[in-house]
């Protein structure tokens, strides 16, 4: 039985390792990223990049790696007052949540891609939540992604998997598993055609990656990556 799988592909540094994640695992592997009105929506545009860099360096995950999907769905800046949707200084808000939280982002991401899915028969949807390093997101917390499938699978009379393969691991160990999927080659693959700064900086280049350097998406990468080198 041929195993298909859709990886929500956002152009980020976990995605990217979802990517290759899924591409170690399944015959057939498709991509698909949204186009939501986010700030940072110079991932978007990374993306072609890094399945270049998959297609032209690792010949046993070429073949497998299928059709790529955009999707715009610009009611979500509408209905969101968040920093990642507007041009806002990065905060915490007074509930206790980051201000670059999407309500919703999450379980629309899925439903969406579920929907594409079904159409396209692929049964497997990879994502690259995690409550780990997950800055107090709701909807990247493992009970949140069990009910969707649950509900999903319900909804669409279906027998989808979402997998998390990044859920209990934080970011240097994300780093250790792009190295044991794909070597150096991989890592350095991140590092340059990835993008995960939330302030859309590609001009500073770091040992890590573009980025500003100081928004929270840039420290817990930075973080991360010192880690990973350093071996702890």
């Amino acid at each position: 039985m041929t195993e298909r799988a859709l990886v929500l592909f956002s152009g980020g540094q976990d995605s990217a390792t979802c990517l290759a994640w899924a591409l170690d695992r399944f015959d057939h592997v498709e991509t698909l990223g949204f186009d939501y009105g986010q700030r940072h929506r110079v991932e978007l545009e990374v993306r072609a990049a890094f399945r270049a860099d998959i297609a032209r360096g690792f010949p046993a995950w070429a073949p497998k790696l299928g059709e790529d999907h955009t999707l715009k769905l610009d009611a979500l800046a509408a209905v969101s007052d968040t920093a990642l949707t507007r041009d806002t200084e990065i905060a915490m808000r007074a509930d206790g949540l980051p201000n670059t939280f999407v309500p919703g982002r999450n379980l629309i991401f899925l439903t969406f891609a579920a929907a594409l899915a079904f159409r396209r028969g692929l049964r497997h949807i990879v994502t690259g939540v995690c409550e780990t390093d997950f800055s107090g997101y709701p909807d990247c917390r493992d009970d949140t992604i069990k009910a969707l499938q649950v509900a999903l699978n319900l909804g669409m009379e279906k027998r989808f998997v979402l997998h998390t393969p990044l859920m209990w691991i934080d970011k240097a160990e994300t780093w250790r598993l792009a190295e044991r999927l794909g070597g150096a080659a991989l890592v350095g693959a991140v590092v340059e055609d990835t993008h995960t700064c939330y302030l859309g900086d590609r001009a500073h280049r770091h040992a890590w990656g573009h980025g500003c350097g100081t928004c929270p998406a840039c420290e817990l990468r930075a973080k991360g990556f010192a880690e990973y080198r350093a071996g702890t």
